[in-house]
């Protein structure tokens, strides 16, 4: 550990990213994780689309079970879609807004994005999405004010890939649920009034930041639930030598971002050290 530079904590998508860009300027670096493998939320905390992008019979632990997902991102849509199709009579929570958008809409959006301005990208997408999906506010599904390259771009926010849950929702074979009231149990109380008992209630409402449970003075770059204090792009950089790639929620993208950006910078530092 003598020759070590850098220290990495986590060996996930951002830590390895990051130990890949430092790799190319030949800088010495040490990586600490917790878990006895590399990328330990996609190897064991991964349902098996979102692991291998196919269908395999998990869900058949739920054929002719009631099933509530309570979320709406792309996991939830997902995972609710898996359940339906292997025989669970599947409900979902759909709370905010959300984009649906198919994969090629995706790409459109990202290429158009490089050489139009967003608004205007985003009224095209509008248009498209409504041809393609309909009028989805009368099955539950209600949109963002905020177009979806312009969501992403200011908060993070992705848009949801369809994968065919959309279709399920418009049959009436996955049906839509308003909030949650309270869980008791089984069963749940929505603010509707309505109260309905599921065999299993899936929580697909995403995950957050740990950091500041084991790193100390660590205020100059994250705030109090351990996302960047500094707005996008410059969030990547706090003071005395530390670091953050990944917490910025702009997908892959955005940790290969970070990862060069802090290899950079330390390449820089290194340089002015040594002269």
């Amino acid at each position: 550990m003598e020759n070590v530079v850098v220290l990495i904590v986590g060996a996930g998508p951002a830590g390895l990213a990051t130990a890949a860009c430092l790799t190319q300027f030949s800088i010495p670096y040490a990586i600490v994780e917790r878990e006895d493998c590399i990328a330990s939320l996609w190897r064991k905390r991964a349902y098996d689309r979102l692991k291998l992008h196919l269908a395999k019979e998990f869900c058949k632990s739920f054929s002719g079970k009631s099933v509530l997902v309570i979320g709406s991102g792309n996991s939830g849509m997902e995972i609710a879609y898996d359940l339906a199709t292997h025989g669970a009579n599947t409900s979902i929570v759909i709370r905010s807004p959300i984009h649906v958008m198919t994969k090629e809409l995706v790409r459109l959006g990202m290429t158009l994005a490089q050489h139009l301005p967003l608004n205007l990208v985003d009224n095209l997408l509008a248009m498209v999405t409504k041809f393609i999906f309909g009028d989805l506010s009368r099955h539950g599904i209600r949109m963002p004010k905020m177009g979806p390259m312009t969501l992403k771009s200011k908060t993070g926010r992705s848009a949801v890939i369809d994968v065919g849950t959309v279709g399920l929702i418009k049959r009436g074979i996955i049906q839509v649920q308003g909030s949650i009231s309270k869980i008791m149990g089984n069963i749940v109380k929505f603010q509707s009034g309505d109260e309905i008992t599921f065999d299993a209630i899936v929580f697909a409402t995403g995950y957050k930041s740990t950091t500041n449970m084991w790193l100390k003075n660590g205020e100059s770059m994250l705030n109090d639930i351990g996302l960047p204090t500094k707005e996008y792009p410059n969030h990547w950089k706090g003071e005395n030598g530390l670091y953050c790639a990944g917490l910025a929620r702009r997908g892959l993208a955005g940790i290969a971002a970070d990862a060069k950006n802090i290899a950079d910078d330390i390449k820089s530092m290194l340089g002015s050290m040594c002269g």
